[in-house]
């Protein structure tokens, strides 16, 4: 992929939908764009994303040649991305991420990511691949623990990174990460994505929308989705949906 450019917003109502538009009026990117304020950001499954001013909300704007499937795995890029991030100004040690793109200090979360696609008008397929990162601020009344960067800064860094520099490490890390899958396939990010997601041996519950399934996690597929052992023995393959590790149902 050619170096991105970035488009910095004051504002705009989400930036998944912003490269959604570009993408139908012919845009093909690659193209970051990052707001300083959405005021109607989304997370996965249609939940709101709330994101105050300070913190980080920003979409990779792109067009491939890849299958859907495979282009899927952008997801795990993006997540070693923001942890990359993350690990630049927090304490050391304290970010993992929780499958399949959950970002997290110390166990609460810290950044989401959302992947949306579509046919662009060449007839390629573009990707959307939207990032919200608690950088000075994490929401209350979440359903699990949020957190922010600025909760957790090493002791040598004073404020968390305004939305302009906290872009451009990101920029710049998933770029490294994006380079390693065009050149050396999927395995080698899968292998640094599992390096830093525990809980992949633990019980487990998914809940699927229509369904909420319990069992023993065991690993991941090569497609990285999450294999699962039920109680009666039998495997099932997990390739979206909210996963709680560590728990029973």
């Amino acid at each position: 992929m050619s170096a991105a450019a970035t488009v910095l917003l004051d504002q705009t109502d989400s930036t998944n939908a912003e490269a959604r538009r570009r993408a139908d009026a012919g845009e093909t990117g690659p193209v970051w764009i990052v707001a300083r304020r959405q005021t109607s950001g989304r997370g996965r499954r249609g939940r709101e994303w709330l994101s105050e001013t300070g913190n980080l909300a920003a979409t990779l704007l792109m067009t491939t040649a890849k299958a859907p499937a495979e282009a899927a795995q952008v997801t795990f890029i993006a997540a070693l991305a923001v942890a990359d991030l993350l690990d630049a100004f927090v304490v050391r040690d304290s970010v993992t991420i929780k499958w399949p793109n959950d970002v997290l200090i110390k166990g609460a979360k810290a950044a989401g990511i959302l992947v949306e696609s579509g046919t662009h008008p060449s007839g390629r397929l573009w990707l959307a691949v939207g990032i919200g990162v608690n950088l000075a601020h994490a929401p209350d009344d979440t359903e699990r623990p949020a957190t922010s960067v600025a909760a957790h800064l090493r002791p040598d860094i004073a404020y968390a990174p305004p939305v302009e520099a906290g872009a451009a490490v990101l920029a710049d890390a998933f770029a490294v990460w994006m380079g390693r899958w065009e050149t050396l396939g999927f395995q080698p990010v899968l292998d640094a994505w599992a390096a830093r997601t525990p809980g992949l041996d633990q019980p487990c519950v998914a809940r699927l929308g229509h369904e909420t399934v319990s069992g023993v996690a065991d690993g991941v597929a090569p497609d990285g989705s999450l294999r699962m052992r039920l109680a009666d023995g039998s495997l099932r393959l997990i390739s979206a949906g909210d996963v709680f590790f560590n728990e029973a149902a």
